[in-house]
């Protein structure tokens, strides 16, 4: 029995009442993309290596992706509020509880896992909730809207977790971002609720794309799909590059630019990651997941491969730009192609399996970048790899064209 539900019409006040909690959900879990401040902080005020200081990080993002699987069948279950309720407390205590972690190992287990298991209950509730309210037409805007509170959150923490470590130890920072991000999370979780019953299943239907499978289809069935087998390897292929970008920012700027000043192409990536989100999910409405899917793949592909020419700020700052928009867009795609394919019944376990890719992706991208650096002084290689890795994925997403 899912709890929360009311009797209210999809698409109405209460429907996007149910969006802004979700989009707020997501603007404080967000901070994650902003870790790149406090392990530059951690590296010269603590003195740990910049390894001890990703590890927090690397984990956070796997434990966040693995536990999309467990969320996502909780929320199917029981309804968003009471799992994105548990998401707050684990989220908001693991960054209180970081503000007494000052060693690695004690990291990993207050950011990495408490952190990156209230990432994933939250996440994992505020989006189907939102889409569950509206009809097949809308369903991609409405995913790019909640998805897009990820995208924004760099946009203020960045500059807010910036200030804080100036005046305060890195203790105190998280202490006032761990109170922050609970005292708001609770209240906006309180807000989730699902539509009723039989709102849920309005139409699977994802416009110009005659082949997407309009029956709902239970995780166990879904997994041993062809569609399932394309949608994750392609998203691994499309976000490892994105994510390397992330990861590596300040690192290029200085590297291809000499350019100390990195973190303004974060706040670039993150403005654009916010609008692709949003476009991602209005161009899937309009054209149909698979060719938004194709487009953003060869943009990024091309893009990230002229990362080995771009050697000025303007230049980097467009391809920022760039890829923050191609990254972003992928984040709204999926889910949006998963409902497609797989129904809405199921959708939080069943992204939540495929979102697994993305967990894979935020291993394999960074790591591509920090070995590329180290072997040979510059990204180039890995922008090639990353490339050669997009345009796998656009080969492999072409299948679902196919696919009956």
């Amino acid at each position: 029995m899912q709890t929360g539900q009311t009797a209210d019409i999809p698409g109405t006040a209460r429907g996007w009442t149910v969006t802004i909690a979700a989009l707020g959900i997501n603007m404080l879990i967000g901070i994650l993309y902003s870790w790149s401040i406090i392990q530059r902080a951690m590296v010269v005020n603590w003195g740990w290596s910049n390894t001890e200081a990703s590890l927090p990080y690397t984990l956070c993002i796997a434990t966040f992706a693995l536990t999309m699987i467990f969320a996502g069948r909780a929320q199917d279950r029981y309804g968003p509020r009471p799992v994105a309720l548990l998401g707050s407390i684990m989220f908001g205590g693991g960054l209180i509880g970081s503000a007494f972690a000052p060693a690695p190992a004690l990291m990993m287990v207050t950011f990495g896992i408490a952190c990156g298991i209230g990432i994933g209950l939250c996440f994992s509730a505020a989006t189907p909730a939102a889409i569950k309210w509206f009809d097949p037409g809308r369903k991609g805007f409405v995913t790019g809207v909640v998805v897009a509170g990820v995208g924004l959150s760099p946009i203020y923490t960045a500059p807010l977790t910036e200030a804080l470590l100036r005046a305060y130890t890195i203790e105190q920072t998280f202490l006032v971002l761990g109170i922050i991000a609970l005292a708001g999370l609770l209240l906006l979780s309180l807000v989730l609720a699902n539509p009723p019953a039989r709102h849920e299943n309005a139409g699977t239907d994802v416009t110009a794309d005659p082949r997407v499978i309009i029956t709902d289809i239970p995780w166990r069935e879904m997994i041993r799909t062809r569609t399932f087998i394309i949608l994750w390897s392609s998203y691994l292929l499309s976000a490892a590059g994105g994510l390397m970008l992330v990861g590596h920012l300040a690192g290029i700027a200085i590297v291809q630019a000499q350019w100390e000043a990195g973190f303004v192409l974060v706040v670039i990536l993150a403005i654009f990651n916010t609008l692709g989100r949003l476009a991602g999910g209005y161009i899937s409405d309009r054209s149909g997941p698979v060719s938004a899917l194709l487009l953003m793949f060869m943009i990024q592909a091309v893009n990230i491969f002229l990362f080995t020419f771009y050697r000025s700020v303007p230049a980097l700052m467009a391809g920022s730009a760039i890829a923050g928009f191609a990254y972003g867009s992928l984040l709204a795609l999926f889910p949006a192609a998963t409902a497609g394919y797989f129904g809405l019944r199921n959708l939080g376990v069943n992204y939540g399996i495929i979102f697994t890719g993305w967990g894979a992706a935020g291993i394999v991208g960074p790591i591509i970048g920090g070995a590329a650096a180290d072997i040979t002084g510059s990204y180039n290689l890995s922008y090639i790899i990353s490339a050669v890795m997009l345009l796998g994925g656009a080969v492999i997403v072409n299948q679902l064209r196919k696919t009956g």
